[in-house]
């Protein structure tokens, strides 16, 4: 999208459910008034329940539902789905293949446009028949996903299989499906580039931090998360999402990094997961990202 509105921005809905939420998470409605108060223009679905699965929503549902979010003027940036019965690299792939299809059934009733997957599996090493296995998988999904309409990204992060820069790049060029693309988290690029977060005894740093892997992964880059980070992790498992200003990132820089890419996309999703200040702290992000996006659309560096 090259309109001068865009990128529009979302709020991740997880970060409400999740974390210091998860005794008590914020039901659905709760949360897209929240977003359409403090001005956001849409919400990330969090498919996990209490947040809306795909296997429990009939047309019917949906159809409140689109009813309900335009009604708050919120549009939907992507849906984030609840496969954890399916680890892509370790199930066969029919099995994965037809939770796939339940998702997009959903996301078609809801006019979603954007899948979010990740590897499910815990770190570990690269064993190769694996890999293929997974990218043999992932690269069925997204043809599946491309005869709906729907563009896949991977989320790749500390806390999953494939968190070092070279296995991401790596995966990305063996699945070599146009419709399998990258989400680029800022926090969990900068776990992973800057802090080795769970890479083991050896850990495969950048010399050009987020900077370089925004910049390597651009080309494949299809959806955006923005929070800040410092490289700590939540519960020692993936990247601690830290209020805008409290952590170490360079926001203009990993932009400038990303080149038209990052404004070609039609949202920027804020990522407040696992964050105990999300009430408070979500809501002053709205601004700050809204003129982030204008420094970028006034800077030559994006184009």
């Amino acid at each position: 999208m090259s309109d001068e509105a865009a990128p529009r921005i979302a709020l991740g809905s997880w970060a409400f459910a999740f974390g210091p939420f998860a005794a008590d998470p914020w039901n659905f409605d709760r949360l897209c008034g929240y977003a359409a108060e403090v001005g956001y223009d849409g919400v990330e679905i969090n498919g996990f329940r209490p947040h809306p699965h795909d296997e429990d929503f009939t047309p019917a549902d949906c159809a409140r539902l689109r009813d309900r979010l335009a009604e708050l003027g919120l549009g939907v940036s992507a849906y984030a789905p609840d496969l954890h019965s399916t680890p892509p690299a370790d199930v066969p792939a029919a099995d994965y293949l037809a939770r796939i299809e339940s998702v997009l059934t959903f996301c078609g009733r809801m006019g979603i446009s954007t899948l979010r997957v990740d590897s499910i599996s815990p770190p570990g090493p690269v064993d190769r028949s694996r890999l293929e296995h997974l990218a043999d998988t992932w690269r069925q999904a997204a043809g599946r996903c491309a005869d709906a309409g729907v563009r896949m990204v991977w989320e790749f992060e500390p806390g999953f299989w494939l968190n070092r820069p070279s296995d991401v790049q790596e995966l990305i060029h063996t699945v070599a499906h146009q419709n399998f693309t990258v989400l680029f988290d800022t926090s969990h690029a900068y776990a992973g580039a800057v802090a080795g977060a769970r890479h083991g005894d050896d850990p495969e740093l950048l010399a050009g931090g987020v900077a370089e892997y925004a910049r390597l992964l651009a080309p494949y880059v299809g959806h955006l998360h923005l929070i800040d980070g410092d490289g700590s992790l939540h519960d020692e498992e993936t990247s601690a999402h830290l209020p805008f200003g409290t952590g170490k990132l360079d926001f203009d820089g990993i932009i400038a990094a990303l080149g038209r890419t990052a404004l070609d996309l039609d949202w920027w999703t804020v990522d407040f997961c696992f964050c105990p200040t999300t009430e408070r702290d979500a809501a002053t992000a709205v601004p700050f990202v809204r003129t982030l996006a204008d420094r970028a659309r006034r800077s030559g560096a994006t184009r």
